[in-house]
């Protein structure tokens, strides 16, 4: 494996600079074609330590960081790739292009769970709030507006429409002060999580102004301030050369001193993105500031779909002083066919990975799905008057009162997301309201 100096100049590459990608040559013609097709749909993105420290370019295409990075032929249907392949194959215009890719993008669920429908909030005036998600009472999501890109693209994310020319369907804001705003008419938000994209794409200065306004308002029912992120595996340098990643390091510093919590809520999807001396050096970094790293992940058919990789990811987190804090299902957008898997298999992944570590990595939470009425988990499986049935439960709700509430669903050993399955019983049909 080909390894990175620190300090070395960060090169981001996208689909238009694929050609420049050092490593292009691993990718046989029709490998690299479908890159080419598939990207034009969902967006790729990738930078020089993700290729050179993460990617095996000895197991292409199997390797599992190639498969997160990189856009595959069966992240389409065969149909809709056929459309976008025909038309690059024959020069059509850009106009054409963009209109075949637009309706295929309007049929993968580009905004899942309602967030367009029910997530948006008004302030006090019943102004819209630009740039804000508020699901559950206790948890507020912020967009800064400097933060829709990321170091690389996850091909399974379910924020890619943040990503793509769908201006409409994005969640963006740089007004700090309409945050505060907002926290303090709604003092039930114990919780903003700062997200995007990936908010330390931002430059530090950046994010001081809104780290900063929500210190310096000083609001008593805002506890702690959560980062979303995919830096710590996929640019550690962020935290460790980047020319302000001292002064960041003094941010977070900053946030933690004045009281507040502050959690890096760190996507890793497999246990090689630990592995990287640069990224254990910025995880101790991170650590050394005060803050507390959380990871999540969804588990991923083609990138971690076994108990193992789940166990030695968890072993591997609880080792470097990491929480592991959730175990999501494959989120119903995007390429969710060629990623996702039939939740009773998700499941028994999760339940044999779960059995096989110690007490200290059994703080994650899952099999949980982000439906549109909120977090389900996945209990197991049981027979009640000779009928199998799922058990599950709401970890958060926009309804509080369901929480921790069991109830039953209908077996199905197909169904991979929330909405295929059918309430056991009449009484169990208001857990399922927002799908009936």
């Amino acid at each position: 494996m080909i390894t990175v100096a620190v300090g070395e100049k960060y090169q981001p590459y996208t689909s238009h600079t694929l050609d420049k990608i050092p490593q292009i040559s691993y990718l046989g013609a029709d490998e690299r074609h479908a890159v080419e097709v598939v990207s034009q749909v969902l967006p790729f993105r990738t930078n020089s330590f993700v290729l050179n420290n993460l990617i095996d370019w000895n197991n292409i295409p199997n390797d599992p960081m190639f498969t997160l990075t990189f856009p595959q032929r069966d992240m389409l249907s065969p149909v809709d790739f056929e459309a976008v392949s025909n038309a690059m194959r024959r020069d059509a215009s850009a106009q054409e292009l963009q209109e075949i890719v637009h309706k295929i993008r309007l049929k993968l669920n580009p905004h899942p769970a309602g967030q367009l429908e029910y997530n948006v909030p008004r302030l006090s005036d019943n102004s819209k709030m630009e740039g804000i998600q508020h699901k559950y009472d206790e948890t507020v999501l912020f967009f800064p507006k400097e933060g829709q890109t990321c170091h690389a693209y996850c091909t399974w994310c379910f924020r890619w429409p943040q990503f793509v020319n769908m201006d409409d369907l994005k969640f963006a804001s740089n007004d700090a002060e309409r945050l505060v705003q907002y926290l303090r008419e709604n003092p039930t938000v114990t919780d903003v999580l700062i997200t995007g994209g990936d908010p330390l794409i931002m430059r530090t200065s950046r994010l001081k102004v809104y780290l900063e306004a929500l210190v310096e308002a000083n609001i008593d029912s805002l506890k702690n301030i959560r980062i979303g992120t995919k830096a710590i595996s996929y640019w550690p340098y962020r935290f460790l050369t980047d020319k302000d990643a001292d002064e960041l390091m003094a941010l977070f510093e900053y946030v933690v001193d004045s009281g507040k919590h502050l959690a890096i809520m760190a996507h890793v999807n497999h246990p090689h993105e630990l592995d990287p001396e640069p990224v254990r050096d910025a995880i101790r970094r991170i650590q050394n500031t005060g803050a507390v790293i959380r990871t999540q992940s969804p588990v991923l058919r083609h990138v971690n779909d076994d108990a193992h990789t789940w166990a030695t990811m968890w072993d591997k987190q609880v080792s470097l002083g990491i929480v592991p804090y959730y175990f999501f299902v494959a989120r119903d957008t995007g390429a969710q066919h060629f990623f996702a898997l039939p939740l009773i298999e998700t499941w028994q992944i999760f339940r044999d990975a779960y059995s096989s570590v110690s007490g200290l990595s059994r703080t994650v939470r899952g099999p949980s799905m982000s439906a549109t009425p909120g977090k389900v988990q996945i209990l197991g499986t049981t027979e009640v008057a000779g009928n199998q049935a799922f058990v599950l439960q709401y970890l958060q709700a926009r309804d509080s009162s369901l929480v921790k509430r069991p109830f039953l669903a209908e077996y199905d050993p197909n169904a991979i997301w929330f909405d295929e399955l059918k309430p056991l019983y009449e009484n169990d049909k208001h857990f399922f309201k927002h799908l009936l």
